[in-house]
């Protein structure tokens, strides 16, 4: 008898695509096989993303068109995990009644169980809502859907701060660490099974390990980290500016595996706008920070986040905005239009803007940055950069597409290396030869 198969469909961020992978990982156990296409599988898990307006009308349409195949008759189900449920609880199912499963985010232990429940045909209960666990579940056994090469490591989960744009505290509750040992274990999985870098995720990162041992432990996680055979890269994001101690940096500085690559949200400058936003910093201390990181690492790439149309951002406070990211050019940023969402306390304050000038916000502080990027894009010809090779360039043989150290996967550029015998997951040295846009041209030094 052959096994039931399902399609996996993941949305949102990578600390969902780590619980895409452990959910795939516990069907795998329990004898369901992974399929690539929707379209004649058993059934289908889609994992979706509800930060925003914008990732919660991709979950809905993603829903929508795997319920069409269901009617159609080319999937037999259709199973929603993930923060839209999460949010949303049985209201899904008044919205689609032909879903047959909702598991929310702590429900994902019981995917097996929810698929069995859709393969027998069984429908007496539709949902798995858990509470949020008081230390973050393991993600261990996980069917991996990235490159073999690298991987992401999730050392906590939910989060304690209270920015009043976030909705993610009430769909992934309080932060919960994982403990150092338990972390490393997972690393040292990962790593056996191919991983040369870790990505480590974590909603607050630098709030590492407060809620277990009463301090931030960041530092010692990444001691532990570094040690481990066969890793050669370690990059770090979600840095909040917070619990940045002269020790961690310090790690960072001096390690061989630490990328010099720190991604910082930031999402303003204004001190009244931070205020509003309560992210419990300032424009003085958050100079003092961007000063004191550059200075204490070398080579460093800064990559943020900024928020732009925030409820009462005037004129005045976004042209700061402006400047600050044309001043403190950071090499990789992302910028959003503010979304309001009526569950947070932003989206009940006065002041709302119209759509069209947050995007026009937006879009300033994109065209700003694309300066900056290029600019440093164009700095890098003539150096030697190692390269992690990600995928060949389809037609071309002596071709891959792979990042350097200042590029983390789907968020940033790309480098684009020629030269002889390479294969994926290969980092090679290569001198950069040129630059388009976002991207760097290389030629693998030595092939």
């Amino acid at each position: 008898m052959s096994k039931p198969t399902y399609a996996l469909v993941t949305l949102g961020c990578p600390k969902n695509l780590v619980d895409s992978e452990r959910m795939a990982g516990l069907l795998g156990l329990d004898g369901y096989e992974m399929v690539r296409e929707p379209e004649g599988s058993d059934f289908v898990v889609i994992n979706t993303c509800a930060f925003i307006a914008e990732s919660r009308s991709e979950s809905h349409a993603v829903i929508r068109e795997m319920l069409d195949l269901k009617k159609d008759g080319r999937t037999r189900g259709v199973i929603v995990t993930g923060c839209l449920p999460q949010r949303e609880k049985e209201k899904l199912l008044e919205m689609y009644p032909g879903v047959d499963q909702l598991v929310g985010v702590f429900g994902r232990e019981d995917i097996a169980a929810a698929a069995q429940r859709l393969i027998t045909g069984l429908h007496e209960q539709r949902t798995v809502f858990r509470p949020a666990p008081t230390r973050a579940l393991a993600d261990t056994q996980r069917l991996r859907i990235t490159p073999r090469h690298l991987a992401f490591l999730k050392i906590s989960e939910g989060c304690n701060r209270a920015c009043t744009f976030c909705s993610i505290p009430q769909m992934r509750g309080k932060h919960a660490s994982k403990p150092i040992e338990q972390v490393v274990a997972e690393a040292q999985e990962l790593v056996a099974d191919g991983a040369k870098e870790l990505i480590v995720v974590a909603q607050d990162t630098t709030f590492y390990g407060m809620d277990i041992y009463g301090k931030p432990r960041l530092d010692d996680l990444l001691r532990q980290l570094e040690s481990l055979a066969g890793l050669d890269w370690i990059r770090l994001m979600y840095f909040y500016p917070m619990y940045i101690t002269d020790e961690l940096l310090d790690i960072i500085a001096g390690s061989r595996k630490i990328l010099p690559y720190i991604d910082i949200p930031l999402q303003h400058i204004d001190d009244d706008v931070l205020r509003r936003m309560r992210r419990a910093t300032t424009r003085d201390k958050t100079e003092a920070l961007l000063d004191r990181l550059r200075a204490r690492i070398p080579q460093l790439v800064l990559r943020t986040t900024l928020i732009a149309g925030f409820p009462g951002e005037t004129e005045e406070q976004f042209a700061r905005l402006l400047e600050f990211v044309q001043r403190r050019k950071f090499e990789r940023l992302g910028a959003f239009a503010y979304s309001q969402e009526p569950t947070t306390p932003a989206g009940t304050m006065p002041g709302q803007l119209a759509d069209e000038v947050k995007k026009a916000r937006r879009d300033q502080l994109l065209a700003a940055q694309q300066k900056v990027t290029f600019a440093w894009s164009q700095a890098q010809v003539g150096r030697r950069m190692d390269v992690i090779l990600d995928s060949p360039v389809p037609g071309e043989p002596r071709a891959f597409v792979g990042r350097t150290y200042a590029d983390a996967p789907e968020v940033d550029g790309a480098a684009y290396v020629s030269g002889e015998n390479l294969a994926a997951g290969e980092i090679v040295p290569c001198e950069i030869v040129a630059a388009r846009g976002y991207d760097l041209i290389a030629v693998a030094v030595g092939s």
